[in-house]
């Protein structure tokens, strides 16, 4: 095992002051510089409290470097090629990580993404309709017979809704869905493109006040009322400010990726 030679530079531990590049100390003739210890200490996020802290923190990085260079010494030549091998792919992605860290931060701003909701209003709007419905269920494999007689109470209840009945007691009375009933069938802003395509179709092309006449979909039939029209709602800025980020991210760094790669010169050896 190679001797270990541990050289600490005591001064430069109780001082914040002078080049920081200086030596702290030797390892097996290899020299350990400031500026390796200053980064080891912010990599492992220490906050160092007084001189004896940092000593024995500059003791216990020192040892483990020491500790790694023994057990490296016993490696034969296809271990070393190895290691050398994961240390190298591990440097190459800490150093596209860092890089793209402090691209995409000083690229994709604020603003930038401020600039972009206020310019894709469509895609951070929805169309929303409020309205109520009676529900007649239809389970699977009704009879024909069955199905008529379905459509048959369905019918009664429009009729009595539109002779000017009352929604909230039709529908309590009526509306197999019974959550809604319990609200005179009303089931609030509904997002267009959320919901069963038959009915989204059918409330969207509706108005206000309008009551439908019974209609299928697969959950039954339905007789729906429109009780405020369709209209256009934005969503948030603080709602999709991520989403936004992470889109303009992608964006900005593939770009950057293609920009880098074409300017790289790959000459591969056949």
């Amino acid at each position: 095992m190679k001797k270990i030679i541990l050289i600490v530079i005591v001064a430069l531990l109780t001082a914040c002051s002078g080049d920081q590049s200086e030596v702290l100390a030797t390892v097996n003739g290899r020299d350990v510089t400031a500026d390796e210890f200053k980064a080891y200490v912010a990599f492992k996020h220490i906050q160092i409290r007084d001189d004896k802290h940092k000593k024995a923190l500059l003791k216990q990085y020192l040892e483990r470097d020491a500790l790694s260079d023994s057990i490296e010494s016993q490696y034969d030549k296809t271990t070393k090629i190895k290691i050398k091998a994961e240390l190298d792919d591990f440097r190459r992605q800490i150093n596209i990580s860092r890089y793209f860290e402090t691209y995409l931060k000083n690229t994709v701003t604020d603003q930038k993404i401020q600039n972009y909701y206020a310019t894709h209003e469509d895609q951070y709007s929805d169309t929303k309709v409020h309205v109520a419905h009676i529900l007649i269920r239809l389970k699977k494999n009704l009879s024909e017979t069955e199905r008529k007689a379905k459509l048959t109470i369905a019918t009664e209840a429009w009729s009595k809704l539109k002779a000017n009945g009352d929604m909230k007691k039709i529908a309590d009375n009526y509306s197999e869905d019974r959550i809604s009933a319990k609200k005179g069938g009303d089931l609030g802003w509904l997002r267009k493109g959320s919901i069963d395509p038959k009915f989204s179709k059918k409330i969207f092309e509706m108005k206000k006040g309008e009551i439908s006449e019974p209609f299928e979909t697969s959950f039954g039939y339905h007789i729906v009322k429109v009780i405020e029209e369709p209209k256009v709602v934005k969503k948030p800025f603080e709602a999709v400010k991520g989403d936004i980020r992470y889109l303009l991210r992608q964006q900005v760094k593939q770009a950057k990726l293609d920009s880098l790669r074409a300017k790289s010169e790959i000459n591969l050896h056949e």
